[in-house]
């Protein structure tokens, strides 16, 4: 795997644990707060439970004749001379005598939970005139009514809790896309880069080592002046090169003004700058103009230049020893074609639009990728033909003239991140 592959496979992994923590924090933040809810709920029903069970016994001992008592409530009656009374139905456990006796000496009220025989009873002892009264409320319909709430808390929150790890899925994913987007912009700049300083790079190298190799055989100083002024070309194209490259990794691509570009003085040039590294290749390379006109279009010069440095540096790297690249120049009414052709390996003309996914690696891949998108910048096109050992032909097509295009340039959004 490549150093760029293991790169991007490293960064997706961080992202992947990076979705799993924020799911997790998510869901678990969520379900806290269920489960908060849920507390508070239950808090709420025993609160109400308890009022709503001593308002019904207040009731009772105070009002309710003993043969009618409130559903669930039953009445005992403590009368002065000792006999009990019980409402029809009511338990043979109760009443609870101790209380009873204690209020029919004058004692205050009293209210108490007890249980008997296994179960839990709210009771209110309080005197009615003579007599002596003892509510009880059997507790097992509250206690039940609190599982049934339970129960139904435990569901909800086990459906809260996949709930949120769904909302908790969606929200890391919405959160963590800008950052992979960044890391991938981090990446094709890195890529960029690395192609668009290669080439000028490789000139300026090949010419100064020529320079070197001249001034250390005598050659006088004088004769080289061609020499290191083309050496001081190369320094400023590679300075705009990287003002490119800085400007297209702002936030947005930066829009640049348009102005007359021509394209056949822009060939000559990158012919005369690539002749060293052609040379040392046994490469001749040829720029010729067809047909009548001029071949100016209207862009931006260094995004231009990139272009037709790409396809020579491209149209060189697959070119044997011995072979030539031929640059062509014409116009077609409103549109100026640029075409660089060459009699090197060629390729499988079936892969034609693939040369132009964008790729990290050997081949053609990144730098026609670049291209399309500079040209595409224009309001133009790309094409390539070819075929396996009989070179290749890449031909660009820009609106010709200052009506042609619009005032400002944009490169387009379009970032494919395909493989060969």
């Amino acid at each position: 795997m490549s150093p760029a592959g293991s790169g991007s496979e490293l960064e997706r992994r961080l992202l992947k644990r990076a979705r799993r923590r924020l799911t997790a924090q998510v869901a678990g933040a969520i379900s806290l707060v269920l489960a908060l809810a849920g507390v508070l709920v239950y808090c709420v029903m025993l609160h109400q439970q308890a009022d709503s069970a001593r308002r019904d016994l207040t009731a009772a001992v105070q009002r309710a004749p003993i043969a009618h008592p409130p559903p669930c409530v039953w009445l005992y009656l403590l009368r002065p001379d000792g006999t009990v009374e019980s409402s029809p139905g009511a338990p043979q456990a109760l009443p609870v005598r101790a209380p009873m006796d204690q209020v029919a000496t004058g004692l205050p009220p009293r209210v108490e939970e007890v249980r008997v025989d296994g179960h839990a009873y709210l009771i209110r002892t309080q005197r009615r005139g003579v007599d002596t009264f003892q509510a009880a409320l059997d507790l097992r319909y509250q206690e039940a009514e609190r599982q049934r709430l339970l129960r139904t808390l435990g569901g909800a929150e086990i459906g809260g809790l996949l709930a949120a790890l769904l909302v908790g899925q969606v929200i890391s994913r919405r959160a963590i896309a800008p950052l992979g987007e960044a890391l991938a912009r981090q990446r094709r700049f890195a890529a960029d880069v690395s192609h668009e300083l290669r080439s000028p790079l490789t000139r300026l190298h090949t010419r100064a080592q020529l320079l070197s190799r001249r001034l250390r055989g005598g050659t006088d100083p004088i004769l080289l002046i061609d020499e290191v002024d083309q050496l001081v070309t190369g320094t400023r194209q590679l300075g705009e090169v990287v003002e490119d490259l800085l400007q297209s990794a702002r936030f947005q691509q930066s829009r640049r003004p348009f102005a007359p570009v021509d394209l056949a003085m822009l060939a000559s040039e990158l012919a005369v700058a690539e002749g060293a590294r052609a040379a040392a290749k046994g490469v001749t390379i040829e720029v010729r103009c067809e047909g009548p006109g001029d071949h100016v279009v209207r862009g931006v010069e260094s995004a231009l230049r990139r272009v037709v440095s790409a396809l020579l540096d491209n149209a060189l790297g697959h070119t044997r020893t011995g072979g030539h690249i031929w640059v062509i120049l014409s116009r077609d009414r409103d549109l100026v074609r640029l075409t660089v052709r060459d009699d090197g390996v060629g390729f499988d003309p079936a892969h034609a639009e693939r040369l132009f996914a964008r790729f990290v690696g050997g081949g053609f891949g990144l730098g026609l990728a670049l291209v399309r998108e500079v040209v595409e910048g224009h309001h133009g096109t790309i094409t390539a033909d070819g075929r396996p050992g009989a070179g290749a032909t890449f031909t660009v097509s820009l609106p010709a003239g200052p009506a042609a295009a619009p005032p400002l340039w944009a490169p387009p959004a379009r970032e494919p991140e395909r493989r060969l």
